[in-house]
């Protein structure tokens, strides 16, 4: 059932006009107090002004700058100076939810990379791309200490999987182009008696350029 139609004056709608950008509590509440009338609910000044068309100036939305309607309002207070419900469903540090819980994996884990070498998973701060390191490195700086810049590890039987140090050679990072095909050999494909002397060709040759650059300087 349909409620009854409410009538205003011409006196009272030029006053809801005037006043029509007021929060509608306050909006009633001064509407109600200048012209008496009782019969009338915020509910019934809400159409109107929907009805009329007359702008309020809010959106419903927070404007850039804008304080949030609780800023500087204290929680309720209860355990720890927070209510009981706040404290049990609030996040906490380092705490995950979802499929981040499922696939988080421990420190201490073990993967295989797309390239084919095992990783360990060393922390689970950030970046994110340091938590997993490669074994053989790992293995190599507990043995050796850290690289010297510009070396790196090559895998000297070709199983990238085997993380002994022992089959792990530190070699300047420019000569790692001698031995993946690019000059004709490719050591990591090689049978086991051509690795050594495949090694050794690049070495020299990689000796060479570095000999001539330093004469050229």
């Amino acid at each position: 059932m349909r409620g009854r139609w409410i009538r205003y004056s011409d006196k009272e709608l030029a006053w809801l006009e005037q006043h029509s950008a007021l929060v509608i509590g306050e909006y009633h509440r001064r509407f109600i107090a200048r012209f008496g009338r009782e019969d009338v609910a915020p509910t019934h000044l809400q159409a109107l002004r929907k009805r009329k068309g007359w702008a309020t100036g809010r959106t419903g939305r927070f404007e850039k700058g804008q304080p949030g309607w609780n800023k500087g309002k204290r929680c309720p207070e209860g355990v720890g100076g927070r209510h009981p419900n706040a404290r049990r469903t609030q996040f906490r540090p380092g705490q995950l939810s979802g499929k981040a819980a499922l696939n988080r994996k421990p420190v201490g884990t073990e993967r295989i990379s797309k390239d084919g070498y095992r990783e360990r998973k060393i922390h689970d701060g950030l970046p994110f791309q340091s938590r997993w390191r490669a074994v053989h490195l790992l293995n190599g700086e507990a043995l050796h200490g850290p690289l010297p810049p510009g070396q790196a590890l090559k895998c000297l039987d070709g199983d990238k999987q085997n993380t002994d140090p022992a089959n792990w050679l530190a070699v300047p990072r420019a000569l790692l182009p001698r031995l993946n095909g690019r000059h004709g050999r490719n050591f990591d494909a090689a049978p086991a008696e051509l690795k050594p002397l495949i090694l050794a060709i690049a070495q020299l040759e990689h000796g060479a350029r570095e000999a001539r650059k330093r004469k050229a300087a």
